[in-house]
């Protein structure tokens, strides 16, 4: 019997067992024999995909990079099929206390500056790389403090941003780094008082997560998934909860055009090229 479509994820939260239990009742009773596979981390998943494990990754931005340099090195083509309408047009920030006396970026300099995990595109590597384009390299005009919650699954779980949040409140810091739906979400649950704090600087806009297939070895259900997947409506019954779960109103097609600030940062600051060599000699 023909191996069913399966989909690679992080387990970043109790909540994926729930989506993707879900979302396999719905392709099931839809004709598609379906799948998944949860990784406790990205390097893992995008591993497996490689190796063949799984035909589709689920991928923050940061594993859909590792996949195309991968992908490169193995004369293979990563594509970026699907993505959620709420991984379009992001931002990151850098928010300060009011009473900082920081007007501008070029002010943190000397300051110390609170991000997330060091792998987290939003909440780090993106903001650092907005800062280095100003001139302020991170370890040399500033002070980095990381809140490394969770390595390995990309700034997904949240904790990391909610600790730098946290620090800037606590006046530890001097400046914070979040995406930009974060900020709001810290401000409404009083992680961060609106009226102490306010934006100093934010990213140009990028995108998030996509799920990523290699062309070269497709599953005969590829096509069908992405149908599916895009066929999805917020107002049925069955798959609102679902979205909401996830986090998106309606899946949209995969696009690899705002990418580039992450690119830029990992080049500079050296994030995958371990990654991609060791991945790549062993598939």
């Amino acid at each position: 019997m023909a191996r069913p479509f399966t989909l690679g994820a992080v387990a970043y939260d109790a909540k994926v067992v729930d989506i993707w239990e879900g979302f396999k009742t719905y392709f099931d009773s839809r004709g598609l024999p379906f799948d998944f596979i949860l990784f406790s981390n990205y390097e893992g998943q995008v591993a497996a995909h490689f190796a063949g494990i799984v035909d589709a990754a689920w991928n923050s931005p940061l594993a859909w990079l590792q996949s195309l340099a991968i992908a490169k090195n193995k004369n293979l083509t990563a594509i970026a099929v699907a993505m959620r309408d709420s991984d379009c047009d992001l931002k990151s920030l850098v928010v300060v206390r009011k009473d900082a006396g920081v007007d501008s970026l070029a002010n943190l300099k000397g300051k110390r500056i609170a991000v997330g995990a060091k792998d987290s595109p939003q909440a780090t590597l993106i903001p650092l790389e907005l800062m280095a384009e100003h001139g302020l390299i991170a370890g040399k005009d500033f002070q980095v403090e990381y809140f490394d919650i969770l390595v390995g699954k990309h700034g997904d779980h949240i904790g990391g941003e909610r600790d730098a949040a946290r620090a800037l409140a606590q006046g530890k810091v001097d400046a914070a780094c979040m995406i930009d739906s974060n900020y709001s979400l810290f401000c409404r649950e009083g992680t961060l008082n609106p009226a102490a704090v306010r934006i100093v600087a934010h990213t140009a806009a990028y995108d998030h997560c996509n799920f990523t297939v290699l062309r070269e070895r497709q599953h005969a259900d590829t096509d069908k998934f992405v149908s599916l997947l895009l066929a999805m409506d917020y107002e049925d019954p069955m798959v609102r909860p679902l979205l909401d779960l996830e986090g998106l109103k309606k899946w949209v097609p995969g696009r690899i055009s705002s990418y580039a600030a992450l690119a830029a940062a990992i080049s500079r600051f050296g994030t995958i090229e371990n990654f991609v060599r060791e991945t790549s000699a062993k598939i």
